[in-house]
């Protein structure tokens, strides 16, 4: 019960749990001041009652070997995850071995369960490179074994089924493609190179971003086009290959959805032998809905949609995607929803509206349209919610990312001046109606934006903002700096300190006319420390000509992700 464990706290997250084999005990992590600092708690879930097992200063990975071992992850000082733990039930913490630590401070380590219940998976993470290692569930105490070496710039990750495994990798495919390899045996690390065999091919225009595999079924998670798809296919018996649209494997599927713009989310899915497969999905014009998909039958049944309530009518909300043309010939999507004013299905406005411009650009994430309750209230005022899928983001795949990180940041930028400029040109909005909205790296966006074009926009949202780049990746003891130079350069480098230097919006404040402004900072923020926007306002009020208001606001219990209570959360959201 979540609400009674926060009962008493300003902040709290229960960032993960998982569930022992037979089902006895739940172990928990909770963070309940925003630093991202957990302890790891274990429920007894036959009798309610918590153990006396408490696991302090932890990160928040951790997975069950057997019902009475349990895996977690600490961090370093910088509060890197970098150590994995074993802990056994009902024996003092202090006594528990550490079974791998990280040595290269670029490298994050998480673990996990295999679905098939046969491993515990460590995997070691830099911003482009990985490294995995097993240890086998049944031989909680066994020495972790080597799937395969790190090299610089391959990425993979691994699935279990049966006597191999399924390895997603970009060695040799830059978005990804899926071999099926023999488990390494606890003789020595890796396998021989013969032995493996391709499943799923690299492709130029598909992205595979991750597996669910089951005993008789493989779901393969792509991007296309710039949307997110699900592809079922049959694993019995186990075809020859997969991913070939024009001949398919017998049983292999794409499941289709109605939306023009939308999000796709996976669901628990313990069970290993199961026929049904869990996956949320939502739109900006349908709320968060669950269901369950007959991977035999290839029936759909929805088996929860979060309600609205105050008698929402979807029917009176409209959505698009749109595209725009970068400086560069490049085609940015853009995805929209407003409220309909008796306008024809699928036409836009008849007038310019307010609209709000918001995008993230980073790390490869995508910003898939997803829906919103709080959002409704701006709608039905008559607003505009735009998504600007900008390069930096993974939306049309690898290429797409990497075309907006290290010396190509600046096509980020970019993309998202000529995405407003296009809802400007064909009418959405005005230069005075618009808002730029960006959170976190997508609040050095905006900054860098607003630097740029200040002209552009009526006013600016910036959470939690990035806009201090070049310090912070100076300061090697704040916890990102190391990992994420391989996102945004090494300021100690000529070379990269002058891209650094070119946008980042603290050093490229200037006297000149800014939009009005609302930042928000977290007190408890581990990555993005609070002074960073503080300083940035300062700067800005310092320099600006014009009379606008930049406010600053500090959330001095919170970090990162901002209020955890869901009134809180709501208030912090009206303010805005």
């Amino acid at each position: 019960d979540e609400n009674a464990l926060a009962r008493g706290s300003t902040y709290f997250d229960l960032a993960s749990l998982s569930v022992s084999p037979n089902h006895r005990w739940c172990a928990y992590a909770v963070d309940d001041t925003g630093d991202e600092v957990y302890t790891i708690r274990v429920l007894d879930l036959d009798t309610g009652e918590r153990l006396a097992d408490v696991l302090e200063d932890c990160a928040d990975s951790l997975a069950w070997a057997d019902d009475e071992t349990l895996f977690y992850t600490r961090m370093d000082a910088s509060m890197r995850p970098c150590q994995a733990w074993r802990h056994r039930l009902g024996t003092p913490p202090q006594d528990d071995p550490c079974v791998y630590e990280e040595p290269d401070r670029r490298f994050y380590l998480g673990l996990h369960r295999t679905r098939s219940g046969a491993f515990i998976v460590m995997g070691l993470d830099s911003q482009v490179t990985s490294e995995v290692w097993l240890i086998p569930t049944r031989a909680p105490t066994a020495a972790p074994v080597l799937v395969e070496a790190r090299r610089e710039g391959v990425e993979y990750g691994v699935a279990h089924r049966g006597e191999h495994l399924l390895v997603l990798t970009n060695d040799g495919a830059i978005n990804f493609r899926v071999e099926l390899r023999p488990i390494p045996g606890a003789a020595g690390p890796g396998v021989d190179v013969g032995a493996r065999r391709s499943l799923i091919p690299g492709r130029a225009d598909v992205l595979i971003e991750d597996l669910d595999v089951f005993a008789d079924h493989l779901v393969v998670w792509e991007r296309h086009a710039g949307l997110p798809r699900l592809r079922v296919v049959p694993l019995d018996p186990l075809p020859e290959r997969i991913g070939d649209d024009a001949a398919p494997a017998p049983g292999e599927h794409l499941i289709a959805f109605p939306d023009p713009t939308y999000s796709l989310w996976g669901a628990m899915n313990c069970e290993f032998e199961t026929r049904v497969f869990r996956f949320g999905y939502a739109s900006l014009t349908t709320p968060d809905s669950i269901y369950d998909y007959d991977l035999v039958s290839r029936e759909r049944s929805l088996r929860k949609r979060t309600e609205v309530g105050g008698g929402h009518d979807p029917a009176r909300f409209a959505s698009a995607r749109i595209w725009a043309t970068a400086a560069d010939g490049e085609r940015v999507p853009i995805s929209l929803v407003w409220r309909r004013d008796g306008e024809p299905e699928r036409a836009r406005p008849s007038r310019p509206r307010p609209l709000v411009l918001y995008a993230y650009g980073a790390y490869g994430d995508a910003m898939d349209a997803a829906f919103s309750r709080p959002r409704l209230s701006m709608l039905e005022r008559g607003a505009i919610w735009a998504i600007a899928h900008v390069r930096g983001g993974g939306e049309l795949g690898r290429r797409w990312y990497e075309a907006g990180k290290l010396r190509h940041k600046h096509n980020t930028f970019g993309d998202y001046i000529a995405c407003a400029d296009l809802l400007v040109a064909e009418g959405w909005t005005t230069p005075e109606q618009l808002a730029a909205w960006g959170d976190s790296a997508g609040g050095l966006l905006v900054g860098a934006v607003v630097n740029a074009r200040p002209g552009l926009f009526a006013a600016l949202v910036a959470g939690v903002p990035f806009v201090d780049v070049i310090n912070s990746m100076l300061d090697e003891d704040l916890p990102l700096t190391i990992v994420e130079r391989e996102e945004w350069g090494d300021p100690r480098q000529a070379e990269d300190y002058a891209w650094l230097r070119a946008y980042s919006p603290y050093e490229n404040v200037r006297a000149q006319a800014y939009p009005a402004m609302f930042v928000i900072a977290g007190w408890n923020d581990p990555r993005v420390g609070y002074w960073e926007p503080a300083k940035w306002v300062a700067r800005l009020r310092e320099r600006k000509t014009d009379d606008r208001e930049i406010l600053l606001w500090t959330n001095m219990d919170a970090g990162h992700a901002g209020a955890t209570g869901r009134f809180e959360y709501l208030r912090e959201l009206a303010r805005t």
